[in-house]
C-alpha cells in the first residue's frame, strides 16, 4: 500500500519523468545503415537503454532500399519509413514533431549528417535531452558539438 502511495506522489509531482525517460529515436538509413559502417540496430538500442526507454523508434529509407533491409528494419522492433523525397527532409519534420511531443523525453538521431543541426538545437530550446549516434568517416563536428550526448557506434567506442 505505501509503494503505490509512493508512486501516486511521485507521479503527481512529476518525479515520476525522472525515473523512466523515453526516447524517440530516429535513424538516418541511407547514411548509416552501410555495409562498411557494420551497424546494428540491436546494437543501437543497447546504447540507448540506459538512458531510458525506446518509445518510438523509426528508420528512414528511400524508396529504392531493398525489400530485405526493410524486413531487418522491421524485425528489429523499428518502424521503416519509406520516403520517395529526400529522406533527411522527412526525418527532420518527424524529429520536430518528437520536439514538441510531451511523453518524448530524449531525442535521439543516428546520423552523421550535419543538417541535423537546428533539429538538435531546437529540441535543446524545448527542454529535451539530445542524443546523436554516429559513425566515422565523416561524422559532422557540429552535430558532436551540438548534442548532449554522442555515442560512437559501429566498431568506434562511446565518447563522453
Amino acid at each position: 500500500m505505501v509503494i503505490i502511495v509512493f508512486e501516486e506522489v511521485k507521479s503527481r509531482l512529476g518525479l515520476h519523468k525522472l525515473t523512466h525517460k523515453h526516447i524517440g529515436a530516429l535513424v538516418d538509413g541511407p547514411n548509416i545503415l552501410r555495409k562498411e559502417f557494420n551497424v546494428s540496430l540491436f546494437d543501437m538500442k543497447a546504447k540507448l537503454e540506459p538512458y531510458g526507454q525506446l518509445k518510438v523508434g523509426k528508420v528512414f529509407l528511400d524508396q529504392y532500399a531493398p525489400d530485405k533491409l526493410i524486413e531487418a528494419v522491421t524485425n528489429q522492433g523499428f518502424e521503416p519509413v519509406i520516403t520517395s523525397t529526400d529522406v533527411d527532409v522527412a526525418m527532420a519534420v518527424e524529429a520536430i514533431e518528437l520536439v514538441y511531443n510531451p511523453t518524448i523525453d530524449i531525442i535521439a538521431l543516428m546520423t552523421r549528417d550535419a543538417d541535423f543541426q537546428p533539429v538538435l538545437q531546437k529540441a535543446k530550446l524545448k527542454g529535451k535531452e539530445t542524443i546523436v549516434l554516429g559513425v566515422e568517416p565523416g561524422f559532422s563536428t557540429a552535430l558532436k558539438n551540438t548534442a548532449d550526448k554522442v555515442i560512437m557506434v559501429g566498431h568506434m567506442g562511446e565518447q563522453q
